[in-house]
């Protein structure tokens, strides 16, 4: 048990050789930390002896405590209670800072085992990866294999691809037997995931293995299954999925890289150019599509003579290894050919249903993640005398992003169940179509979101540090969902042709 103070006895610590202050019933000692206050030592000591629960949290994030409390903290206030709600590493208590079942709500859904899963998870990353990922995505580091083993140990990476053999070996957080993980578990997964709130970083924590490794899970040869697909599942190899090209994108039958057979057959000559290739920068493989004389074609390539990556600046953090990947007469085995040659467009479609829906989940998670930032902001921020949430206008801002957040979710989870019920052949000819509007759904209320908590937060929500920080990333990266995977128009695009192709002979 912790010292305990009466609040007169605090506030004879009130000099700048002794400076103690009362923040939510902790006392702390600031006098040797003074100095060192981002804020100033004269702005931190004038508050010396009292309880500063009001001013410090008009002006720190709770990870700001949490930083410091093992140093700096000294004692309780005798008789005192924590007042303010602690929120790491637990499901949130805050309204609609969760899908509804995780606050009390009945689903059809879901169960007591997604509950689980998700509390696991959620512990996880806040214990185990969150501090790390922060110190990366700041620093502009790309992630090291450690980090990645560790997602890899705890089952994540394997989780972040569905249900399927490849979960074998693999035990999953919160006791969950693989046998019975579903794709509401792995809906899961990706949302805790994007709710670290540093997207720099979370796509380069695995992007390019949830889109790279399925190609090999569904048309690689055996020894590939073997070899290759372990090694990335424990983290100890990296793969990225490369397909753009500088003059292909959304246009993949337009790409350029070509591969042409050695005149014995027993090796393809690859040279082209690949651009805003996710986590390119540190892969070890890469899926690349290729043209080779019978048509499109798709190769694993690993990393080897002739293959280099040059960083490409982005909007978010180069923690995403986001680079371009320059093949020059690279020697590759005829055997790394996935799947059958000239019939690589139905090996690079065939995963764009599940790339699509999980971008949705990091999407709409990152989404829900803003408006708690926003919620919590407007109730503890005062201005004219008022909380913000006394404000008509705020509520008004608050309700549009919470009705629209809830829509998309509800949304995603009704196509999530499909998937359940449904073979990956039936999803791939039912839910092109559903999954491609929901994207573009999806990622226009990110923007609508994006803009709104901007207003709340005002000039905190274009501060890279402080109170705004996850807005702040979150305005400057949202676009991201709307153009990886196929941009917005194209997702519009596709949603209607789909529905045309079974279209009844109905008329007005």
């Amino acid at each position: 048990m912790s010292k305990q103070f009466t609040v007169q006895e605090v506030a004879t610590h009130n000099k700048e050789s002794d400076a103690w202050v009362i923040i939510d019933g902790e006392v702390f000692n600031v006098t040797d930390f003074a100095a060192m206050h981002p804020g100033g030592e004269l702005l931190l000591l004038q508050y010396a002896g009292k309880d500063v629960t009001e001013e410090f949290y008009g002006l720190h994030r709770q990870e700001v405590l949490d930083k410091y409390r093992k140093k700096l903290k000294v004692g309780d206030i005798a008789g005192s209670t924590r007042k303010v709600l602690q929120s790491g590493g637990v499901v949130s208590k805050v309204p609609y800072a969760e899908p509804s079942f995780f606050q009390g709500f009945k689903s059809p859904y879901y169960t007591d085992s997604h509950a689980k899963f998700r509390t696991a998870v959620r512990k996880f990353y806040h214990e185990e990866i969150y501090d790390e990922a922060k110190s990366l995505e700041t620093l502009e580091k790309v992630p090291p294999v450690e980090l990645y083993q560790k997602l890899g140990a705890a089952g994540i990476l394997a989780a972040r691809l569905g249900p399927g053999a490849h979960m074998k070996g693999f035990p999953q957080l919160g006791g969950i037997d693989p046998a019975n993980f579903d794709y509401f578990h792995e809906l899961i997964a990706h949302q805790e995931h994007g709710r670290m709130g540093l997207p720099g970083i979370a796509d380069g924590l695995g992007a390019g293995h949830v889109i790279g490794l399925p190609p090999i899970m569904n048309f690689g040869p055996a020894w590939m299954k073997e070899k290759v697909m372990p090694e990335v599942l424990r983290g100890d190899k990296r793969i990225c999925l490369a397909i753009t090209e500088p003059t292909a994108g959304s246009d993949v039958a337009g790409l350029l890289t070509s591969a042409k057979k050695t005149p014995d057959g027993k090796f393809f000559i690859v040279n082209g150019v690949k651009k805003w290739i996710t986590n390119g920068v540190f892969a070890d493989y890469f899926t690349t599509a290729v043209r080779t004389e019978k048509g499109i074609s798709v190769l694993l390539i690993p990393r080897t003579e002739g293959v280099s990556t040059k960083l490409i600046r982005t909007s978010y953090s180069p923690a995403a290894g986001t680079s371009l990947v320059i093949f020059e007469n690279v020697k590759v085995p005829v055997e790394n050919l996935i799947g059958t040659e000239g019939h690589g467009f139905q090996v690079i479609m065939f995963n764009f249903n599940h790339e699509r829906w999980a971008i949705v989940a990091s999407v709409v998670s990152g989404a829900r993640l803003v408006v708690e930032e926003s919620l919590k902001w407007a109730h503890q921020r005062k201005v004219f005398g008022k909380r913000l949430i006394d404000q008509p206008v705020i509520r008004f801002k608050l309700a549009n992003m919470i009705a629209q957040v809830e829509a998309v979710e509800n949304w995603l989870e009704n196509i999530t169940f499909q998937m359940t019920k449904m073979s990956y052949k039936e999803q791939s000819a039912k839910l092109a179509g559903p999954i491609a509007l929901l994207k573009l759904q999806s990622t226009r209320v990110a923007g609508y979101v994006a803009d709104e908590s901007c207003q709340i937060l005002g000039g905190r929500a274009i501060t890279k540090t402080g109170m705004g920080s996850v807005i702040e990333s979150w305005q400057r990266s949202y676009k991201f969902g709307a153009i990886l995977g196929g941009s917005e128009e194209i997702m519009a695009d596709l949603g209607v042709r789909q529905l045309m192709k079974d279209f009844p002979n109905a008329k007005l």
